[in-house]
Parts: structure tokens; C-alpha cells; sequence
């Protein structure tokens, strides 16, 4: 009687997990770290969906994109969360993702009407560097000094394809001739960020390409002011990072539920401590203490999605050309 009553309890457990839905959302690396987002994102979600909310890292940002067209219907994700606006174009020339309208007071600098994605953080990309560093002021500067930076390649990471944006945001057709002058600062280029961010702690080059708001980690989770960013005279280019609804989910409420989610005061208090970027939609109680400002419209520099996607393949050329020599 005993053995029968332990059947039936493990057959009742096993028929609940089997009936709870499960929604897999691709996204990068460090979202889904243990001081990332990822952790605190799930246990908010489950605590309101009754599902089970699967992240899956699949390295850095643009290798999101390269997966799911890989994969194309195929695809096991039903969200794809980490793609910016310099992939944005190329992703809906896949036609696999699904136009979904998500209404919010969005944050975001010139506001959002993009009816495929939906952003859930930006900020501004900058070299960090340790505080007491000579200081540059901009690319020519640094291309003319001593400084060894690392950055990430654009191919598989969207900082460094930020980087290729940013390059020719500020100097147009001058951008091969800064790649140029700047391959004998580049100590090496990783894959993504982390391995980047990690070899600058790690005392193997002076500056590594990140965002304005990464010395903000080191002041709030480590009580730490030995970091800061250059700040260029020529502006910075903005990441707005977005997630998508593929076509080919088995789950389309419950993937509209998680972008609705995304843009909740719960899901955008997470990210300013977690992400370490800006909330797309600021929390009720602001940004936190030792927090920066967002810079002045003069220095904010970006490409709309369908210039960024026309620039990308001479931009990346230069790049290659360069880092040949």
C-alpha cells in the first residue's frame, strides 16, 4: 500500500512537470551569469507565469543572430534576447521573427517604434581605464599615444561591432586611416566582452571597450573609484539591446507575456545593478546611487538600424584590412 501510494505521488509530480510550459530564451553570455541578470529575471518571471523560463547562453550578442539563422524555424527559442540595433536590419531580412507592438514609456533617447523588438536596456560605449591613466580625449589621440586597449571582435560580439559603428560615426571616410593608426594599440580582440573586461582587470592592457556606465559596478557592487572612461570629444555610439518573438514558437502568449514582462518595473530594476546599463523604461524609484548620467544629445552618436546594416560590411572590411598589417 505504501509502495502503491509512492507510485501515485511520483506519478502526479511527474504529470505537473510535464504540464508546466516551458519558454527558452536565447541570449548572450553575461545575461545569464551568476552576477548578471539572468538569475534574478527568471525567478521574477516564474513567480508570475507558472512556467518554466529556460535562458540559454549562446556567446556574445552577434552570435545570437548567427544561431537562429543557423537554426531558422527549427529554432528551440521562443525569444531571442540580446541583439542591438546595428543587427536589428539583418535580423528582420530573416523573417523570423514574429511583429509584436509592446506600449511603454520608453526611456530611450528619440523614443522606440520598432514593431518586431522590444528594448529592454542602452547605454554608451567607452574606454575604460584605470583612474590616474593619461588621458585621451579622442580616437586620433589614442591611436597617437602608447595606451594598449583590448576590444572584441564585431563579427561575434556587439560591442566591438559597436565599435566598428562608432569609428565611423566619427570620423566617415576617414574611419580606415583611424583603424590604421590604432592596430598598434590593440593588445588582442577576444570574442566577447567578458574575456575582454576580464584581461583589463587582469592588469593585460590599459583600456578595454565597454560602456560609460562599467566603472558604475565598481563604485556600487565593490565600493570601488579606481575605474573610469575616457571621455571622447567626437561623442560615443549608443547600444539600445532588444529582444525579439521568433515565428516558430510553440508559446506566442506566453512569449508576449515575458516582452511585456521586459519592460515591467521588476525586469527594469534588475538591470541597472545586474546589466550594468540603463533601464529601456526607467524603474518607479530611478537609477541608483553612483549611477551616471546619460550624456548630452551632441554626444550621443547612432546609425538607424537600415544605415548600420548598409555600413556594416565596408566598415568591417576596414577593420579586417587593418588588423592584417
Amino acid at each position: 500500500m505504501k509502495s502503491l501510494s509512492l507510485f501515485a505521488g511520483l506519478f502526479l509530480a511527474s504529470a505537473a512537470v510535464a504540464d508546466t510550459p516551458v519558454l527558452t530564451v536565447y541570449t548572450y553570455d553575461s545575461f545569464i551569469s551568476d552576477w548578471g541578470p539572468g538569475p534574478s529575471v527568471e525567478a521574477a518571471f516564474e513567480a508570475q507565469c507558472s512556467c518554466d523560463l529556460q535562458m540559454i547562453g549562446a556567446g556574445d550578442g552577434a552570435e545570437l543572430l548567427s544561431r537562429v539563422k543557423l537554426e531558422g524555424a527549427r529554432s528551440e527559442a521562443d525569444i531571442i534576447l540580446g541583439l542591438d540595433t546595428n543587427l536589428m536590419a539583418d535580423a528582420m531580412k530573416t523573417e523570423l521573427f514574429e511583429p509584436v507592438s509592446i506600449v511603454a514609456d520608453y526611456a530611450v533617447p528619440n523614443g522606440w517604434d520598432n514593431k518586431f523588438f522590444t528594448p529592454f536596456d542602452w547605454g554608451y560605449f567607452a574606454f575604460v581605464q584605470n583612474v590616474g591613466l593619461e588621458t585621451v580625449s579622442n580616437f586620433r589621440e589614442l591611436a597617437d599615444s602608447d595606451l594598449k586597449i583590448v576590444i572584441q571582435d564585431p563579427r561575434s560580439s556587439t560591442p566591438g561591432l559597436g565599435l566598428l559603428m562608432w569609428v565611423k560615426a566619427a570620423y566617415g571616410a576617414d574611419a580606415k586611416k583611424i583603424w590604421n593608426d590604432l592596430n598598434d594599440n590593440i593588445v588582442t580582440v577576444t570574442a566577447g566582452w567578458s574575456e575582454a573586461y576580464g584581461m583589463f582587470l587582469e592588469g593585460e592592457a590599459d583600456m578595454v571597450l565597454s560602456y560609460t556606465t562599467s566603472p558604475a559596478y565598481h563604485i556600487i557592487a565593490e565600493q570601488d573609484n579606481s575605474k573610469t572612461f575616457a571621455t571622447f570629444d567626437e561623442g560615443h555610439y549608443m547600444q539600445v539591446e532588444v529582444a525579439g518573438k521568433l515565428r516558430s514558437t510553440d508559446q506566442p502568449i506566453l512569449a508576449d507575456q515575458f516582452l511585456k514582462f521586459m519592460v515591467s518595473d521588476v525586469f527594469q530594476e534588475i538591470i541597472p545593478t545586474t546589466n550594468w546599463m540603463f533601464p529601456a523604461v526607467t524603474p518607479t524609484g530611478g537609477l541608483p546611487d553612483g549611477f551616471p548620467k546619460a550624456l548630452s544629445a551632441k554626444k550621443s552618436l547612432i546609425f538607424s538600424p537600415s544605415d548600420a546594416a548598409l555600413l556594416r560590411k565596408d566598415a568591417l572590411l576596414e577593420w579586417q584590412a587593418a588588423l592584417s598589417q
